[in-house]
């Protein structure tokens, strides 16, 4: 960039101008008084931040290019001044307030600290805010949303990995992005023709949410992994098609419904102005790959030299930050080790993928049992996938990965752990309907239960079910939010048999009345008779902190005790006080399980629980 920046007419130079000339990339900026909170519906200090945010992340650009030092001073006093200021981030919209005006904020610190422009106890102290008040608020995303606030709370956790230096951390952000239950996940995003989940919204929200996808793909790219090509270059597709359509072309479109239920598209929405989010993907797919990006070069040509981004929603200047001539994109290959590890159980064993590092030319895989030692089990795998057909079935694994190539590290990935099928005792059954398929997958702390259907305890249920193969007398277990679907319907079960329609007590957790965007989530015993007939025995509204602004953000323990001839329900927001929530006659058989529903026919949603407990027995990492 700086270089570029000298030549006068080239692109570069034309980028730079248009970031120089911005009002917001001025030594002389005047920030806006530091706050405590920053918050978004209601706002709190809202347009404040993210300018100076934007003011942060241009001046420091400046520094860098230039040289002039003033930029660096205003930027440092803009990130110090937050960073020993900001505590919390609040509002109906906080993920959005965290994932957007943050992110600049971290690059400019980024900036800063390779420029040697913010010392050690600066870089402590944004770290330490990044912690306290950005990471609370986007680290279980935004899965209740539209997809954009999914992708800006990846994008914002994987620039505070790389800056606190955090591989767990950055891990997280990897797995959502490729293994997420929301909207901001790639294949939910993204869907097989380049059609995006917002697309029949409104086309600036949908590139928005590609802009803040190709910032995720940027970051792990300078961390040698490719996340661009993830899903056979699934992202190129929908930039492909975005671009192509707000041009004036014709491309399909199907109805959909989105992994919350609540946003349902019949028909494409009207094109709109192209946001300055190309080059980027120009620069990657075309200039780095080589490979044909027709629609993206068209949007590049009428928008070169990109400017500004629409106030903190993304970086923009893409043609000074992108442009780039095939001989000027070379880069070191870094050593690194795999990402992303994923294991799923399935029916011929444990499916296993991984993000490729650097130019790994092929892999080494390991296993180990429980809590033995690791042993080789395939060598001279081509390809980030690997199914291990020789997993016993109940048997918990851990996986590592290593890869092999000129200069990728020997170091192997992080571990992932698995067990494929249930175990101690568990089986699980899909309730309904042949076309409901659910599943079920234990880590050996989470078990995880991913289903469709209508609901539970109507007439007859539609779910899956994860129960006790042997007679028990008492069921605990602790729920993990946050859910996807808005419409889900989860928890305990005891019922006089597996047929949809069983005699049942169930205390479940299941939404409010009332718009999907607010309704809030009860706990709820009800009872189902040999009819068919359900009713509602107690019925209590969760409160705050475990329900905000209408969605259930906390963990909910749930269980279900027989004593005698009577089944006991209590349910506890803490783990410690507990409150009796009715309890009901019951036969002297029946099995006791988990249940979950997606309550929405099309969609399937994954409900986690841990702390699992039968009768005395605890369900672990141990079992």
């Amino acid at each position: 960039m700086r270089e570029g920046a000298r030549q006068t007419g080239s692109p570069i130079a034309a980028g730079f101008e248009r970031l120089r000339d911005h009002p917001l990339s001025n030594s002389d900026y005047a920030h806006h008084d530091f706050g405590k909170e920053i918050g978004r519906n209601p706002s709190v200090n809202f347009p404040a931040f993210d300018e100076d945010c934007t003011a942060a992340y241009q001046c420091a650009l400046m520094a860098a290019i230039t040289g002039d030092k003033r930029y660096a001073l205003t930027s440092q006093r803009i990130v110090l001044g937050w960073s020993n200021s900001l505590q919390v981030v609040s509002g109906a919209d906080a993920v959005l307030m965290a994932g957007l005006g943050p992110f600049k904020l971290i690059n400019a610190a980024e900036i800063l600290r390779a420029g040697g422009d913010l010392d050690p106890a600066g870089i402590i102290a944004c770290q330490r805010m990044l912690r306290r008040a950005i990471l609370p608020t986007i680290v279980d995303f935004a899965p209740f949303a539209n997809g954009n606030w999914d992708t800006a709370a990846i994008k914002t956790m994987l620039a505070i990995a790389v800056f606190c230096d955090d591989r767990d951390l950055f891990e997280r952000a990897l797995l959502y992005y490729l293994h997420g239950d929301g909207d901001g996940r790639l294949e939910h995003y993204v869907y097989d023709n380049g059609q995006y989940q917002e697309s029949g919204r409104d086309q600036q929200h949908t590139q928005l949410g590609l802009a803040h996808m190709a910032d995720a793909c940027e970051i792990a790219w300078h961390q040698s992994l490719d996340l661009y090509c993830a899903m056979e270059n699934r992202l190129l597709k929908g930039f492909e098609y975005t671009a192509s359509y707000n041009l004036g072309d014709e491309v399909s479109f199907r109805p959909d419904i989105d992994r919350t239920g609540k946003y349902r598209h019949q028909v494409l929405s009207p094109r709109s102005a192209l946001r300055p989010i190309y080059e980027q993907v120009l620069a990657h797919f075309h200039v780095r790959k080589g490979l044909p990006t027709p629609a993206v070069e068209r949007a590049v040509a009428k928008l070169r030299p990109e400017g500004a981004g629409h106030g903190a929603d993304q970086t923009g200047f893409g043609t000074l930050l992108y442009e780039r001539k095939s001989s000027d994109v070379g880069r070191d290959a870094h050593p690194a080790s795999p990402a992303a590890l994923h294991a799923e159980a399935n029916g011929p064993g444990i499916d296993i993928t991984w993000l490729a590092p650097g130019d790994a030319q092929s892999y080494s895989i390991e296993r180990a049992e429980a809590d033995g030692s690791y042993r080789r089990i395939q060598d001279r795998i081509v390809g980030e996938r690997f199914t291990d057909a020789g997993a016993a079935v109940g048997k918990l694994y851990r996986y590592r990965i290593v890869a092999h190539g000129s200069a990728t590290s020997a170091v192997p990935s992080l571990v992932t752990r698995i067990s494929r099928g249930l175990q101690r005792g568990l089986t699980d059954i899909s309730l309904g309907s042949p076309a409901i398929r659910g599943s079920a997958q234990f880590d050996g702390n989470v078990l995880t239960i991913h289903a469709g259907g209508t609901g539970l305890m109507q007439p007859a249920d539609e779910g899956h079910l994860v129960y006790a193969a042997a007679d028990c007398h008492a069921l605990q277990a602790r729920f993990l939010p946050q859910v996807a679907s808005q419409s889900a319907i989860f928890g305990a079960m005891h019922r006089q048999g597996l047929l949809p329609g069983a005699p049942c007590v169930a205390l479940l957790v299941s939404p409010g009345p009332g718009d999907r965007e607010r309704h809030g989530w009860h706990v709820r015993s009800l009872v189902r008779d040999d009819k068919g007939v359900v009713q509602i025995i107690a019925d209590h509204p969760l409160e705050e902190p475990i329900v905000q602004f209408g969605r259930l953000m906390r963990p909910v323990w749930l269980r279900l005790e027989r004593k005698q001839a009577r089944i006991h329900a209590d349910f506890s927001i803490d783990g410690a006080e507990w409150t009796g929530a009715g309890d009901a006659p019951v036969g002297q058989h029946g099995v006791l399980g988990l249940a979950a529903s997606s309550g929405i026919a099309e969609v399937n949603t994954a409900v986690r629980f841990d702390s699992i407990a039968l009768s005395a027995t605890q369900i672990d990492a141990g079992a």
